[in-house]
């Protein structure tokens, strides 16, 4: 019951969404079949999303141990393994959107935000990367520098995704035009790691409602929280018209 709420609602979502899709394709001049696969990009889209369901850990073990031995009345053109996963990447734009427009959950007063790498090739194979060639950026993080982008996101005590937002691996977590962006609908405190101390993005923040909750470096003095302060930030903020 739950594999085919989920199957119709992306279903319906997909019915909107590849008509405007193609509306923004850029051609090459050249004509090209259109052909459609045994699997829907709808498809593909479910057993993703039902992978994270299932309660196995490993995907391979999923679809070949699982989604081939017990969806196969649900999806009766179900293909090779080898084929899925080349299948795979067609759906990962229109996931996102998806997501985006359904799926996040809301905003309780209480989030947390961190970021993770997705390197898109070898720091060594950098110069002969072609695909994303002028998207991806070199960047350092914690386990050293990668070559690829960065996915931020915001969840919230019950652990649903309330925003996420990807950008070029060389864009610092700090960034006041990417915070902007992913806590558009947060309010309450935000909690991070020492990645996002900075001062200036505590007061950003804090001009839109939201306390930035971080840990301090060992020569850092405590920020003063008292109600007093916060009394006294309050009216600072409202005399500047925030």
């Amino acid at each position: 019951m739950i594999l085919m709420k989920l199957f119709i609602e992306l279903d319906d979502f997909m019915k909107v969404y590849e008509p405007e899709m193609k509306k923004h394709l850029i051609g090459e001049g050249s004509v090209k079949r259109n052909r459609s696969g045994k699997l829907t990009l709808s498809e593909v889209m479910t057993l993703l999303i039902y992978f994270h369901m299932s309660g196995y850990r490993n995907f391979k073990d999923y679809y070949l141990k699982h989604a081939l031995v017990h969806l196969k009345e649900a999806f009766p053109d179900l293909v090779s393994y080898k084929r899925f996963v080349a299948l795979t990447p067609k759906a990962m734009l229109p996931l996102a959107a998806f997501m985006k427009s359904r799926r996040c959950g809301e905003c309780t007063g209480i989030s947390f935000v961190d970021s993770t790498t997705i390197e898109v090739c070898h720091v060594r194979r950098i110069h002969q990367h072609k695909v994303f060639k002028g998207l991806a950026q070199r960047g350092k993080s914690s386990t050293g520098w990668f070559y690829g982008f960065k996915l931020h996101l915001v969840v919230n005590e019950l652990g649903e995704i309330v925003n996420f937002v990807f950008s070029p691996g060389n864009v610092d977590d700090r960034n006041e035009n990417l915070m902007g962006k992913l806590t558009q609908k947060l309010f309450g405190k935000l909690f991070g790691d020492k990645g996002y101390l900075s001062k200036k993005l505590f007061e950003f923040l804090w001009s839109k409602g939201i306390q930035m909750i971080t840990k301090l470096k060992r020569n850092m003095k405590k920020l003063d929280l008292t109600f007093r302060t916060l009394h006294q930030r309050f009216f600072l903020i409202f005399d500047n018209g925030v």
